[in-house]
Order: structure tokens, then C-alpha cells, then sequence
């Protein structure tokens, strides 16, 4: 009986917490408990993105301009084709390899925006590490430079990447795969950076632009393919409007 008050209390507590959008986010979101869920997918649409902390330092590492991707990672796709083009392959081989990696990346931009990306949290941490993850996008969806992925957070996630690859492939496949694959990142994030303050002209990127921003401020349980719909159509979660009959 006595834990059973005790979780109402709780669940009270949590319900009445209100964050501070004045103060740090990262550490206030957790408290919100059950009802994050229903707070992280009432965006706030501005320019200007919110602190997360209040160490300046950290702060900076959350904060990354569009260009800081292609200009830290082409470089190492290059390298890594040339690596596999040194090891005998012919140019035909090569570009099959990095196609395939980009093919694998689609399919892997898919399956952790659904799984990851928008997994149902409600303890402090849970709260907190979504928050971090893609929950700040959501509730911020314009802030310009927490749109693509911090290379120090890349940098580290290339490594178990780059292993998973080498488990399927030779040794000289690997690194023009993993170079494919990384060209499908950037090609993402740069993607979705555009989607979200780019204007396009054209019908294609128009009808892509219309199909994330549906995701952010309509349906946000379904369209989570961002340069494509692919795998939306693949696995069913083409969201219910004309416009995904578009794509």
C-alpha cells in the first residue's frame, strides 16, 4: 500500500515538473518522467537552439556547423577507397563496393531512426540520454547547429562500424565498404541539414523537404527515412497522407 502512494506521489511529482527553457536542458528533461514522451514532440520552431550545459566546453561539443561533416569525412572516403584500389581492385569493383555501402547505410539510417532514434523512455537517464541522442531535434528541429551528427561522437561510433564491416568482408573490400558507407552518412547528414533550412526548387528534394517535415510536425511515428523513403515503403511506415503518395 505504502509503495503504491509512493509511486503516485512520484508520478505527480513528475507530472508537475515544468522545465526551465531558460537554464541547461540536458539535466532538467529527465525529471519529466512519462510525460517527456508527450513534451520532446511539442517542437518549439526557432532558429536560436537552447544550453544544454553549463561547462562552455561541452557546450561547444554539442554544437556542430553543416560543412564540418563532408570536409572531416571526404577525406577519409577517399582514403579508404584508394586503400582498397591499391590492394588490386579495378575501378568497376570499386565502385560496386562503395554503392554497396551506401545501399547498407540507407537501410542502416532507417533502423536506428525507428529503433533508436525514437525508442519510449521514461526514467531519468532513458529521458536524459534520448534527449541527447534525437530528442533534442525533435524539440528543436531548427536549431542549425545540433542537425548533424558531432564528428567526436562519429569518430567514436566509426570504430565498432568499421569491425562490423571487416566480420562480412576481405580485408581489401573492407575499406572502400566502410568508405561506401560513410559516404552514405554524410550524403544523410548533409541531406537533412538542407531539409530543414535548405529551399529547393525542385519537385524531388521539394517532396523529400515535405516528407521529413511531416514527420517533425504531423506524424512522428512514421516516415523515418530521410534521404529516401525506401524503407518506409519497405516496412510499412509510409505515413498516412497524399503527400507520401508523392515519394
Amino acid at each position: 500500500m505504502w509503495e503504491k502512494a509512493t509511486q503516485r506521489s512520484l508520478k505527480m511529482v513528475a507530472q508537475e515538473f515544468t522545465v526551465d527553457l531558460d537554464k541547461p536542458l540536458v539535466f532538467q528533461v529527465g525529471h519529466l518522467g512519462e510525460t517527456y514522451e508527450e513534451w520532446v514532440h511539442q517542437p518549439i520552431v526557432s532558429r536560436e537552439g537552447p544550453r544544454f550545459f553549463e561547462n562552455d566546453f561541452i557546450e561547444s561539443l554539442t554544437r556542430t556547423v553543416w560543412w564540418a561533416i563532408p570536409s572531416i569525412w571526404l577525406p577519409v572516403v577517399c582514403y579508404c577507397v584508394l586503400k582498397s584500389a591499391k590492394m588490386g581492385h579495378a575501378l568497376p569493383e570499386i565502385a560496386l563496393m562503395v554503392v554497396g555501402g551506401v545501399f547498407v547505410w540507407t537501410l542502416l539510417e532507417y533502423t536506428l531512426h525507428r529503433f533508436l532514434f525514437h525508442i519510449k523512455t521514461k526514467s531519468y537517464w532513458g529521458n536524459t540520454a534520448h534527449y541527447l541522442l534525437h530528442g533534442c531535434h525533435h524539440k528543436h528541429p531548427m536549431d542549425g547547429l545540433r542537425l548533424v551528427f558531432p564528428p567526436a561522437a562519429t569518430a567514436i561510433l566509426l570504430v565498432p562500424f568499421w569491425n562490423m564491416v571487416s566480420l562480412f568482408a576481405t580485408p581489401s573490400i573492407t575499406p572502400a565498404l566502410f568508405g561506401g558507407g560513410l559516404l552514405g552518412y554524410v550524403m544523410y547528414d548533409c541531406t537533412h541539414y538542407y531539409l530543414h533550412h535548405g529551399q529547393p526548387a525542385n519537385d524531388v528534394p521539394k517532396n523529400l523537404k515535405k516528407y521529413h517535415m511531416n514527420h517533425h510536425f504531423r506524424v512522428q511515428d512514421k516516415g523515418f527515412g530521410i534521404t529516401s523513403a525506401l524503407w518506409d515503403r519497405v516496412f510499412g511506415t509510409l505515413p498516412p497522407s497524399k503527400m507520401a503518395k508523392k515519394m
